[in-house]
This record gives structure tokens, sequence and C-alpha cells, in this order.
């Protein structure tokens, strides 16, 4: 933790060079004047070209910013039933019909910036501050472990009191935290933790490298100009290229698994759609490597934020499903991310629409997991949920659709990440892993948490897959359908966090 005051701390966060080394002729890659020529050029409503579009996507190549553009114009909506249709046949090639499950921990709320749309801004006096110890640490994550989670996304605010030595050590108490399963008893802990947190300097990022960080998370919020420089008044965060640049820098510190995301409300979503959209290439076209996941928060009621219920930019629920269609179909390797923000008739409706992760039985409290309260205290927590279920209800909403749970690791303990991990994807081969690993883990949460009527449609679901399994040339092919049903097999009896 550091020993500085806020502004002698706040005065040495940002490091120039580590933001001018990525610019060309002075810019970044955000260029307000193209994008909104983009959208307002590209309006062609053929339908034979937009087909084209979508066969572009389901061979898994990123679209350009024009074609981007023009599914964002598109009005006709029976094409619009065919993006659908082609989003979640996207989502099956590349992920298969699981979705993988994590659970966030707010770790503190004291914050230097003043956002108007976030309740942990510097200036909300009715705000509750609170930074969690590193043993509360270690009893919230225990507290999502009583869940099933197995995957935690750990938050933290911009204060000198949450710095990087914070950070490092959160994680670390994080995995530290061991409960026994409810059923079998056998032990259970966090199997990757994920950070979500401001933009860090290369050298903070190599700290969180060293300690075993899963996928880095930093949003731009607003890729606007105007509208971020106004969401953001004061603090470190009003620096809008220390944030833009901030995944660059993790890739160069060799954090390879980044995510982006935006949040929609603050700005025109069409807008904020391109913005990702070249977030993406850029990091694409430098590193090989686009985003690991790309995140889709929309504006909730935060407490003191009178943004956060009255922009003029809040999302209708029709459009959302039409960003998380052009999304996947724009950046069709990327993981997506609709999080407990939206309402469970919501996600529900989304499931179509390719999106890939989602979180439950979800506390955004400082110190929420351990308090064990469904109630959501307004004054200690950034924003209010839309989905309160717990991660059972969810599991059994998910196998009601036939969608299988996944609580996988895996990738991140065998190495496919980075670059190794967006070959398999686009060559739709990591999918076939995962599938694997989905089934294991889902048989793990259903045998040690599920409650009775989750296990039963579990099972059959598992069976399900289990005969599409072995019907897959892939697996006999690459000699991994022996070694997947003793996997299983030990599963079934006891064992736990085998992956292949």
């Amino acid at each position: 933790m550091s020993t500085l005051n806020a502004k002698e701390w706040m005065d040495q966060v940002i490091k120039q060079d580590e933001i001018d080394k990525y610019l060309i002729d002075g810019k970044d890659f955000i260029d307000d004047t193209k994008i909104k020529e983009k959208l307002n050029v590209n309006r062609c409503s053929d339908r034979e070209y937009i087909r084209s579009i979508i066969k572009k996507s389901l061979s898994i190549t990123t679209l350009t910013p024009d074609e981007t553009a023009t599914l964002l114009n598109l009005e006709d909506e029976e094409m619009w039933k065919e993006l659908h249709a082609a989003a979640y046949e996207i989502k099956r090639r590349v992920y298969d019909n699981r979705i993988v499950f994590f659970a966030p921990l707010y770790c503190s709320n004291l914050c230097v910036n003043s956002c108007r749309y976030c309740g942990f801004r510097k200036d909300n006096e009715d705000e509750v501050r609170r930074i969690l110890s590193m043993e509360e640490v270690e009893k919230e994550a225990e507290g999502i472990l009583d869940s099933g989670n197995k995957r935690v996304i750990a938050v933290f605010g911009e204060h000198p009191t949450s710095d990087i030595d914070y950070i490092c050590d959160s994680l670390k108490a994080i995995y530290k935290a061991k409960k026994p399963a409810p059923r079998s008893g056998k032990e259970s802990y966090i199997r990757r933790v994920n950070v979500n947190a401001a933009p860090l300097s290369t050298d903070d990022l190599k700290k969180l490298m060293d300690v075993g960080i899963g996928t880095y998370q930093v949003f731009q919020e607003t890729y606007n100009k105007e509208m971020y420089k106004y969401m953001h008044p004061a603090g470190i965060k009003s620096d809008y290229r220390w944030r833009l640049y901030a995944l660059h820098r993790a890739m160069d510190a060799g954090i390879d698994d980044v995510a982006i995301g935006a949040l929609f409300g603050l700005y025109d979503w069409k807008y904020e759609m391109m913005g990702l959209l070249y977030h993406a290439i850029d990091l694409e076209n430098r590193y090989g490597i686009g985003p690991h996941t790309i995140s889709v928060p929309r504006l909730n009621v935060a407490a003191g934020s009178s943004v956060s219920s009255d922009s003029e930019y809040l999302m209708s629920d029709e459009d959302f499903k039409k960003l998380v269609t052009i999304i996947r179909l724009s950046v069709p390797y990327t993981g997506l991310i609709v999080t407990a923000r939206e309402t469970p008739e919501v996600r529900e409706s989304l499931i179509g629409s390719g999106y890939t992760q989602m979180d439950a039985s979800s506390k955004i409290g400082i110190g929420a997991y351990s308090k064990h309260s469904d109630a959501q205290e307004k004054e200690e927590q950034q924003f209010l949920l839309g989905d309160t279920r717990t991660l059972d209800e969810c599991v059994y909403s998910l196998a009601q659709n036939g969608i299988i749970t996944s609580f996988c690791t895996a990738g991140y303990r065998c190495g496919r990440t980075g670059d190794k991990i967006m070959g398999l994807l686009k060559n739709c081969v990591e999918g076939k892993f995962c599938k694997l690993n989905a089934v294991l883990t889902y048989k793990e949460y259903l045998d040690d948490y599920a409650s009775d009527k989750t296990r039963e449609l579990g099972e059959k679901l598992i069976e399900k897959e289990m005969k599409a399994i072995r019907e897959m040339p892939f697996y006999k092919e690459k000699n991994l359908l022996t070694t997947f049903e003793q996997y299983y097999e030990r599963i079934s009896q006891g064992e736990s966090d085998i992956y292949i």
C-alpha cells in the first residue's frame, strides 16, 4: 500500500512516455471524424451484400469498420433475423453450447476520480468507503466458493490505498482461500482470478503477471473524446489516452489475455461499437492478439448519480440485443460477457445472440459475501444489479435451454492464452477443448453444489453432451476421447480440478 497522500500518488501514476510510444504521428487510433463518416456513409441495405458480410463473419474473420457500420445501420427486420441466427451459429462454432460463469469480488471503493455515472466517485458523500484487509478478501473468496463459483473477477477503486501492491496481495489472498465442498467435503478453491482495475504502468503490470493474473480488464467507458472529458472531469481517469493504451501496456508486460468494454448509455451505442472494433483491430495489428473478451455493461442506477438514470443515450432492450449480435459478428473470435447488471429476462433473451460468459450469485458491495444478505445496499456499491439470482438458479435456467454451464479455467493453466488461444479460436478448435472441460467442471458442480432439480436436469444434459462428444471425429483423431472418459470417471469418483 502506498505511503503517499492522494495528490502525491496521482502525480506519479501517469507516465507520458507510456502513452506517446503508441501514438502514430501524435494521434491515437480513435478518429472521431472517421467513425462518424463511416456511420453516415455505410447505409447499404442490399440483402446479398449483407449476406456476404454474414458469410465473412461465419469464417471467423474480423469485420472491417465499413462492414460493421453497414450492420449498425441495417433496418431490414427480416435480415436482422438472419443476423441473430448467424451470431448464435458463430458462438457455437467457436465456443460450443456452453456459458462460463464467474463472480465479482469488490475489494475497495475508495477512489480519486470524479466519474459522473459512478457511485464510487470521490465526490459522492453518500458512499460508505471501505477497503478490505487481506483476511477479509480471503473471507470474501470463501463466500464465493460457497456458491460453487471457481472463477473471480477482482475489482478495485483507483486510490493510493489500493495500489499495485494491494492488488497483488489481494490476488494472493483470493488464491489462498479454501473451503470444503458441501457434499463431498473435498477442498474447493478459486482457480483463476481476473482483474478489473485502473490502468497501470508496464512495470506494475509485470507484477500482476508474476502473481498469476488471468485476464486484465479495462473498459474505456466511452470512446468519444468529448463525452469522455465531460464524464471524467477530474482525477487520473480524466486522461483519455492513459486509459486507451492500458491494454497495450499489458501486452508489453507479458499479460496476453486482455479485455475491453464500454459503458453503454454514456454515448451513442453505434459509435461505441465502432470504438470497440477499432480497439480490437489496433490490438490485432500490433500484437496479433485481439481482446480475449468484450463486455457490454449498460448504465445502471448508481447512488448519487443523476447521469446514471437521466442520460439521453440510455439503450432500449431491442438495441441492446442488436449490439450483442453485432459484436459477435464483428469480432467473432472474442468471448462476450453479459453481466448481472441485466435482468434475468434480458439475459435469457440474449442467449441466442451469442454471449459466452455471465456472473451469478453476484454481490458488489464491499464485504458483501461475508454478510450473507440478499439485500442490495446502494450506499456500499457501484450500481444496482438487475439479476440477483443464485448460481444454482442460473445453472438450472440455462439447462432448460440446453446450455451447459462451465467453470473451466484450463486454458490459463495449460498455456492456451494470447496468440495460442487466438489461433485456436479462429480455427474453431478451442471450443472443442472447452466442451470437454465444461462437462468435467459441470459434473463437479452438480455433484457438490446443485439443488436436486438442477442436478437431475443437469445429468440429462451431460448425457446428451457425452453422446455428442463420442460421435465427434475430432476427439478420436486427436486421441482425446479415452483420456476424457477416464477423467470423467475420476470426477464421478470424487476427484476434482482435472482438465484437458
